[in-house]
């Protein structure tokens, strides 16, 4: 399979019926932990999220599906950091469930993967790298979760993190957030190798990406001593609509002209889940789980599906997976050719 389509769309769809022998589950790793509750960013309501530059050291991280995942530490030293932030749209203030997520950010000496850039230690080639960058897609309730590190300074900026959010493989926003200096101050200076450097120079106030005003970039900074690490919160507001409706009502528009997806439903589900979809023309359709970090743990394929409508039934039991988030990619091979979308299934916590 072409796994970078996995990542360029947003939105997926079922079978007719699940064909014994035809569901493949492979997974030798536990499902993540659920996630406490979301703590919401302290201001900003429904106002749309401000602009930013991409910085000078974007990348374009949907070419490669081994950016989806929620842990992008890799080998780089630090604190760890979980961000969690919530993308809704600013027509009703409600979660924009399946919109895609970019993040990315310096390390602890202020560099950036992908690129040879200059901090503390001067010049690094680090072209090769692609650390502390990642994709996820926003579940049920227009959440996402990054693991990575606390990033440090560089001369010039606050401490600072890149994202974007993505509707249906569209650019919605371009935005960074900070911190709130007091609490970023205090890591910075009692935690290694964040000492070397000290405090960050640069409030976000005398930043001159974040001089005309900061507080829907603000994100919350806290620390878990149960967990040993650090806890960051963002809401972002876009524009659109948020949506808790299920079933066809809520697909997405025709992919192609070939084919529509419903989200599955219920979402979020405790373990079993339909997935529906309609098919404009008749044609061999595959499902595929996606857990995430990006690997594939069950497919489902069904051929000769004829045009109409369908729905797939998901038993996490009976595929051998743990109860956790998933990415399905439904792909639809007809006379036309070969289209994808993929959407997430949000299991309740």
């Amino acid at each position: 399979m072409e796994r970078r389509n996995f990542l360029r769309l947003a939105g997926v769809a079922g079978m007719a019926s699940m064909v014994p022998g035809a569901a493949h589950a492979h997974d030798d790793t536990e499902g993540p932990a659920p996630a406490p509750p979301f703590m919401p960013e302290p201001g900003g309501g429904c106002v749309l999220v401000p602009s930013e530059t991409a910085g000078p050291f974007p990348l374009d991280l949907s070419g490669d599906s081994s950016y989806f995942r929620t842990d992008i530490r890799e080998d780089q030293a630090g604190a760890d950091l979980r961000l969690r932030m919530r993308v809704i749209g600013n027509a009703n203030c409600l979660g924009m469930a399946n919109c895609r997520v970019d993040a990315w950010h310096c390390n602890a000496d202020g560099y950036y993967s992908g690129f040879t850039t200059n901090a503390h230690l001067g010049q690094q080639n680090n072209n090769a790298a692609r650390w502390l960058r990642g994709i996820q897609l926003a579940d049920a309730n227009g959440e996402v979760e990054f693991l990575t590190k606390f990033p440090g300074w560089y001369p010039g900026r606050t401490v600072h993190i890149h994202f974007q959010v993505f509707v249906s493989s569209m650019l919605q926003a371009t935005s960074q957030l900070c911190f709130p200096t007091a609490e970023k101050n205090a890591l910075l200076t009692s935690e290694a190798p964040y000492t070397t450097w000290g405090a960050d120079p640069v409030t976000p106030a005398m930043d001159g990406v974040f001089v005309d005003g900061y507080a829907l970039q603000l994100a919350t900074l806290t620390y878990d001593a149960l967990a040993n690490e650090y806890l960051s919160s963002l809401e972002v507001t876009i524009n659109g609509t948020g949506t808790g409706s299920t079933g066809l009502a809520a697909l997405e528009p025709e992919t192609g002209g070939q084919f529509k997806l419903g989200q599955n439903f219920p979402n979020p589900f405790a373990q079993n889940t339909s997935i529906p979809f309609n098919l404009a023309n008749g044609g061999d359709v595959t499902v595929e789980l996606f857990d995430n970090m990006g690997r594939r743990v069950a497919e489902i394929a069904h051929n000769g599906l004829a045009g109409g409508d369908h729905e797939v039934m998901i038993d996490l039991k009976k595929l051998g997976l743990e109860r956790a988030n998933y990415v399905y990619q439904l792909t639809v091979r007809n006379a036309n050719g070969v289209f994808r979308q993929c959407k997430l299934m949000t299991v309740q916590k």
